[in-house]
């Protein structure tokens, strides 16, 4: 489990990069790809998009300015903000928990070819807050999808019963806490719904954005993590830093073995053993096989381009995040587990690593900085 320790030092550097407020897509981070410039501290680099992994970023920042004296200003605004953040060239590096779409891809190769890095795992969990409930109830797809589409309204439920034998369940109306920006969680989220749920697919449908049947809408990870605070009776997904930092009781989830699976560390990373990685590492661990995999597991990627100078930026900003995404795939990888989420295993790993070192500035190798 994630210490006390760390959760201050996460919260403590969200609060330091001025990053905890979560936007929607037109939300601007100061400055931008092509403006940031050296400085005595050794310069700064703009960041922006998904809340999912902001308290291991924020970590990560910390930690690299100590190292390499090079700031990275990092602002979660949602997946969705951060995809359209960096086709629009503002900041260095874009952040989303969901691979991007062809469409999406074709816009932004207007500045040259998108680079996709990926960096962690992370569980979005069912977290959920019932008086009485201390601890974590059994949810499958089919009667999570019914509690999201308004169809089961109480806690007492028969189809929550009926998975809960014995489990003493108030009467409680439910509501429901969403993310009301554009998200990757929420599509990774919505994505296990689907797959048990011809209703959700064929309604909601699977997207960072979707018109929702019921509920309340809040931005960010943190924003859905508040409402569920505030709310009793209130169930929400939520990544489980953020359900760890608020004591949260979140759901074991029906995987696609048939196993309730609650979002520990090793079940997170048992959803990226054995999974097909394409060229382009545009993947996706949701529902992942194996018995011991929890699945509603997600891979988090960070964006830039291969040629970061033909794209707008300066050679030393593209150093500067060349380095940062090596911190990532090094240092990173072992503050990672600290912080709940789960490291890349060694085959991703490595087709991450040379997806880094490939990184060019009009055409030449990018040298580490210095």
């Amino acid at each position: 489990m994630i210490s006390k320790k760390f959760l201050a030092a996460g919260a403590a550097a969200l609060l330091a990069l001025g990053a905890a407020g979560c936007g929607s897509n037109d939300s601007s981070p100061s400055g931008g790809g092509s403006s940031s410039s050296g400085s005595a501290s050794g310069g700064t680099i703009n960041g922006a998009g998904a809340t999912f992994p902001q308290p291991v970023y924020s970590e990560w920042a910390a930690r690299f300015k100590e190292q390499k004296g090079i700031t990275v200003n990092y602002q979660g605004i949602g997946s969705g903000g951060g995809i359209a953040q960096f086709t629009a060239g503002t900041v260095d590096f874009g952040a989303s928990d969901a691979a991007m779409t062809d469409d999406e891809l074709k816009a932004a190769q207007k500045k040259g070819r998108p680079v996709h890095v990926p960096t962690v795992l992370g569980a979005v969990t069912i977290s959920y807050n019932v008086q009485g409930v201390d601890k974590g109830l059994k949810l499958d797809g089919k009667t999570a999808a019914d509690i999201f589409l308004g169809k089961i309204t109480k806690w007492n439920d028969p189809a929550i019963k009926a998975l809960n034998p014995g489990v003493n369940l108030p009467g409680t109306a439910i509501t429901v806490c969403h993310r009301s920006d554009e998200s990757g969680t929420t599509k990774n989220f919505l994505q296990y719904l689907a797959d048990y749920s011809p209703a959700w697919a064929n309604g909601p449908g699977v997207d960072k954005s979707v018109k929702w049947p019921t509920g309340t809408g809040a931005k960010g990870n943190d924003g859905v993590a508040g409402c569920i605070k505030q709310t009793d009776g209130a169930v929400g997904y939520v990544e489980q830093a953020y359900a760890l930092q608020n004591n949260f009781t979140y759901a074991a989830v029906k995987n696609k073995d048939g196993q309730f699976i609650m979002p520990t560390l090793a079940a997170t990373s048992a959803a990226a053993d054995g999974i097909k990685v394409p060229s382009d590492l545009r993947f996706s661990t949701i529902n992942a096989p194996g018995a011991k995999t929890y699945p509603i597991s997600a891979i988090t990627f960070l964006l830039v381009y291969q040629d970061m100078c033909k794209a707008g930026m300066s050679k030393k900003s593209a150093s500067d995040t060349k380095a940062w995404l090596d911190y990532g795939q090094g240092p990173g990888q072992q503050v990672a587990p600290q912080l709940q989420y789960a490291s890349l295993p060694a085959a991703i790993h490595s087709k991450a690593q040379a997806m880094v070192k490939g990184l060019q500035c009009n055409g030449s190798p990018l040298t580490p900085a210095s």
